[in-house]
């Protein structure tokens, strides 16, 4: 496991450098961790059609990745419960910062900046309480300015909603500690929550599974320009039940379930990674790479659209005519009709998520 002080080696000190923009490193479309064949983990920046335009290099395997808004700048997160994200100079590759969670705090692997980007906010454990945090930090420099409550346990994936002020967290429900590394600590009174914040903390709205699928944590989440939300769940109940992974939700609804026929519904192994909306917004999409697939589904009627079979795929993003998906075989790939197709094949393992970047206008 990598230490603090091989995350700390070649921090730059003072300042930090202006930025240039993203058209500085090609204008990628997304970032995506991945391991490569001499043994090194990195972060690359992806076109749509799989090219790699840069790969930076990460002291660890990362897990997800957030995108500066304005300016060529990512910050890549460890795996939880990691305690360290380094944030990283795309247009010069190199490490601009490093943060390191407060005592008694550790990151959940993904976090979102604001609209503006001077803020960046975290999902977090508190250790001591078991309840999840959100923290607030100062993209000057990267210091800590606060922290509120996540409305719940194990808060995992977090984006940012249309209206530019609300935040959506995936409270997975599931309590971790960094004593007992990646150990579920509270399964028989897991409850995941859906919840809405504002940026100061104030809960807006809470959404919770039916009782029988307590045990469904909700993990990743998708947005679509609308405002519903697509969010991707990971069972951990008796292996012999096939319950859905993917869920809607519109602020002030009840949420809606999707599921496929028990015939493919079965070979998922209870585990989605990764959701996106296609381009188009018309479908959604789960990878379940327990399950080797690809399952997209109609969004106006909940109806299975399609199965596409790809080994070990995760990663997820939206694409203008459809998604891009990759895998930890190296493929890059776009799904638009009815046929998934390789883009391009990379000589490395790409990790679980593909993340958009979302620039200004």
């Amino acid at each position: 496991m990598t230490s603090r002080r091989s995350f700390l080696a070649g921090l730059a000190a003072a300042s930090l450098a202006p930025l240039r923009g993203w058209s500085s490193v090609g204008a990628p479309d997304y970032l995506a961790a991945a391991l490569f064949p001499d043994g090194t983990f990195r972060l690359a920046g992806l076109d749509t059609g799989g090219d790699i335009l840069f790969s930076l290099p990460l002291t660890a395997r990362g897990h997800a990745a957030a995108a500066h808004p304005h300016h060529a700048q990512a910050v890549a997160f460890a795996r939880r419960p990691g305690t360290f994200a380094i944030i990283i100079d795309c247009a010069t590759g190199t490490q601009a910062a490093v943060i390191e969670a407060p005592r008694g705090r550790h990151f959940y692997g993904h976090g979102v900046f604001s609209t503006d980007g001077t803020r960046l906010f975290t999902t977090e454990n508190d250790i001591e309480t078991g309840q999840g945090v959100i923290g607030v930090w100062n993209t000057d420099g990267y210091t800590r300015i606060g922290e509120f409550a996540s409305g719940g346990v194990g808060p995992h994936d977090m984006r940012l909603m249309p209206d530019d002020r609300t935040l959506v967290v995936a409270n997975g429900g599931i309590e971790t500690h960094p004593e007992t590394g990646r150990t579920k600590l509270n399964l028989p009174v897991m409850q995941p929550r859906l919840t809405y914040l504002d940026q100061n903390g104030g809960v807006l709205e809470q959404v919770e599974l039916p009782k029988k699928l307590h045990k469904n944590s909700i993990r990743h989440l998708a947005v679509r320009p609308d405002g519903l939300i697509g969010f991707a769940m990971q069972w951990q109940g008796d292996s012999s039940q096939h319950p859905p992974l993917l869920g809607l939700h519109r602020r002030g609804e009840k949420p809606l379930l999707l599921s496929a026929p028990d015939a493919d519904q079965s070979t998922l192994q209870g585990y989605a990674g990764s959701i996106a909306f296609s381009g188009a917004g018309e479908t959604v999409a789960i990878t379940c790479p327990r399950g080797n697939a690809l399952h997209r589904f109609r969004v106006a009627d909940g109806q299975l659209d399609g199965v596409f079979l790809h080994e070990d795929v995760c990663g997820l993003g939206t694409a203008s005519n459809g998604f891009v998906f990759t895998t930890g075989t190296g493929v890059i790939g776009q799904l638009s009709t009815n046929k998934a197709q390789i883009s391009n094949r990379a000589d490395c393992q790409w990790d679980n998520h593909l993340i958009p970047i979302r620039t200004a206008a």
